[in-house]
């Protein structure tokens, strides 16, 4: 009997697990079977979809393309079966979500509570990294991304923007006092990010016009949850979005600085996920909330 539906359902689990073994494991089935179910996808197809080797294995371009339809096809029989379901309109399952260590903190841990109470058959399965992962690789549903998107192979949710603002606390502008002008910041220690080294300079509006503005500083940093640190123990000036800094601001341990040079540029926040316009039930349930829940200051 063909099974081209529960073939696709073993290579999907296989991609997304990483090994034969992990996917047999989370499908009930022996490696060998699930081994069998995708070389019977390669020869039906007359290519190959994954490439193995003694310790790993990875995608193929063509796995990848085949990934993405597989789940496209996948999530819509679960949409059609949960429309005739009993419980449609109430999702369940789990959900992976993948996200950056600052946002995660300061705005999606927050409302995650209220979710879990509106939807009792969810469960979530959160993980906070500020390195930037592959979905598949990471074995996420979802992930929430700050700044340019750089995956064009996902779909993305815009879920809102936060504005940029120059930071410091008040030890360090008490030791140094406050910049008055953009052009004063050699003078200053500012604190950057380690993955943005060749573009050591802020913008800032000036007789309007947006001009770049060389920084100085001798710390980097990988994440804006370190440089944010850094600056409330008074070790320089920091750009970061506001939402790194909301609180902060609002309790007087940070300070903005040159807000009337400020261009008033922001960074864009995403939701990321594959698969089809379509959105399982499980994943529509979570986007939609965010949509309507999720709150940061801009």
């Amino acid at each position: 009997m063909d099974n081209r539906l529960g073939e696709m359902e073993v290579f999907v689990q296989v991609a997304r697990r990483g090994s034969f073994a992990a996917a047999a494991k989370a499908l009930r089935q022996t490696p060998s079977a699930v081994s069998r179910a995708v070389a019977r996808i390669e020869a039906r197809l007359g290519m190959r979809l994954i490439q193995r080797t003694t310790r790993s294995l990875r995608l193929t371009d063509e796995g990848e393309t085949y990934l993405l339809r597989a789940g496209d096809v996948l999530a819509e029989v679960e949409a059609i079966e949960s429309s005739l379901d009993r419980g449609a309109g109430e999702p369940s399952g789990r959900l992976r979500v993948n996200v950056s260590v600052a946002f995660g903190l300061h705005v999606l841990v927050p409302v995650l509570p209220d979710y879990l109470a509106a939807f009792p058959r969810m469960s979530l399965d959160l993980t906070l990294t500020d390195d930037v992962v592959d979905l598949v690789a990471a074995r996420a549903d979802v992930a929430i991304r700050v700044g340019p998107l750089r995956d064009t192979r996902l779909r993305a949710k815009r879920l809102g923007a936060s504005r940029m603002v120059v930071v410091a606390s008040p030890d360090y502008l008490g030791r140094h006092g406050p910049p008055q002008d953009p052009a004063e910041l050699g003078a200053h220690a500012c604190l950057n990010f380690s993955f943005r080294r060749s573009l050591d300079s802020w913008p800032f509006r000036i007789d309007g016009k947006v001009v770049p503005h060389a920084i100085t500083g001798r710390f980097y940093g990988n994440s804006g949850t370190v440089v944010r640190a850094m600056a409330l123990r008074g070790a320089g000036l920091a750009r970061l979005a506001r939402f790194h800094v909301g609180p902060d601001l609002a309790a007087g341990h940070l300070v903005p600085v040159l807000e009337r040079f400020n261009p008033g540029d922001a960074e864009d926040i995403h939701a990321l996920y594959a698969g089809s316009e379509r959105q399982s039930p499980r994943l529509r349930s979570f986007l939609d909330y965010l949509g309507e829940r999720l709150t940061f200051a801009e």
